[in-house]
């Protein structure tokens, strides 16, 4: 069997699909199983044992460009796909796999895709809590309890793969290292504030810890800030490597500092020790899939409350959550 994945665009998303590749595998022996990606998220893909190529999706947020989707179900249909697994539920996302023919067409509903999803899911929420719960059910036929437990997702990176990242970077491994990811790209409810990691830097510095912050571009100023709060301590690595890069370098990572984001889930698919901050997110969702994971939030009355932006204006379910707490449960979690 050759069957196509249509992966999410965000890279927590995509992380929490992996159970549902092993499943696919386990059901299907001698499955050849491609991803079709946006190149934000194929880093991620190449890391899974699952995934034999990642197919490039050259399509933003929200972009129909219906002639370029036209030109890619040709190459699509080319392949001949016996099967395609849609994981995210916009109309936009089940229009290449109708139109490049492919027979089986496995998703949820989703927005009123009747007819382009063929092997249709209806989602029961309750019944499927998680979101890794939800992309495991794909596996299985249409209205079949899903069995558990769901595994947890893994992702890849070698002793060989580490190293040439360190080469390639010109970063030499130090003996212990703490990794702050301090964005988190849905908004500003969901990162805790500089000055807090800064003050949390101090701390994890003055316990021998050299300290690592990641992120992409955008993730650049506020991390430029957090290191110059914490008087050079850090080592400011956001937009300097690839996603790639990052994978190898947060799985040398000792301790691992995150926001509710697609590398907290990179983090916790590489078995890393995890202190997870949640603010205006909620982790009853998506939470930090790993036996090595704490989860911190203050659950104020008023969190969640799933806004970019405080409501409210004070953003308290992250300020009011002190550096002193954090810097306590990352010495517990070194000791576990």
């Amino acid at each position: 069997m050759k069957a196509l994945i249509v992966a999410p665009s965000w890279i927590g998303d995509t992380i929490m699909a992996q159970p549902l590749f092993t499943r696919l595998h386990a059901r299907y022996p001698g499955l050849q199983l491609d991803a079709l990606a946006p190149r934000w998220v194929a880093p991620v893909l190449q890391r899974m044992d699952e995934i034999a190529e990642v197919v490039d999706s050259p399509f933003g947020h929200g972009q129909l460009s219906l002639r370029a989707r036209w030109r890619l179900a040709r190459q699509l249909a080319a392949r001949g796909y016996d099967a395609v697994y849609v994981l995210p539920n916009s109309l936009k996302s089940a229009l290449l796999p109708f139109m490049a023919g492919i027979p089986q067409r496995v998703g949820f509903t989703g927005e009123s895709r009747y007819g382009l999803i063929n092997i249709r899911h209806d989602l029961d929420k309750s019944a499927l809590p998680l979101m890794v719960e939800r992309f495991a059910q794909l596996a299985e036929p249409p209205g079949t309890p899903l069995p558990r437990p769901v595994s947890h997702p893994k992702i890849r990176s070698t002793a060989a793969d580490q190293e040439e990242t360190l080469s390639a970077l010109g970063i030499e491994r130090p003996p212990r290292i703490a990794a702050f990811c301090p964005g988190a790209e849905f908004g500003p409810a969901k990162r805790w504030p500089a000055a807090h990691f800064a003050a949390l830097a101090r701390m994890l510095a003055g316990a021998g810890y050299a300290v690592w912050l990641f992120g992409s571009p955008k993730d650049h100023a506020v991390a430029e800030e957090i290191s110059q709060l914490a008087s050079g301590l850090c080592r400011n690595l956001c937009g300097a490597t690839t996603l790639g890069q990052a994978v190898d370098l947060l799985a040398l990572a000792d301790l691992v500092v995150c926001n509710d984001s697609g590398l907290m889930h990179v983090a916790a698919a590489l078995d890393r020790p995890i202190i997870a901050l949640y603010g205006s997110s909620s982790p009853g969702f998506t939470p930090p899939l790993s036996e090595q994971a704490d989860i911190l939030s203050l659950k104020l009355d008023c969190s969640p409350c799933f806004k970019r932006d405080c409501p409210l204006g004070h953003l308290d379910c992250l300020n009011k959550l002190s550096p002193e707490q954090v810097f306590a449960a990352c010495l517990q979690r070194s000791k576990s």
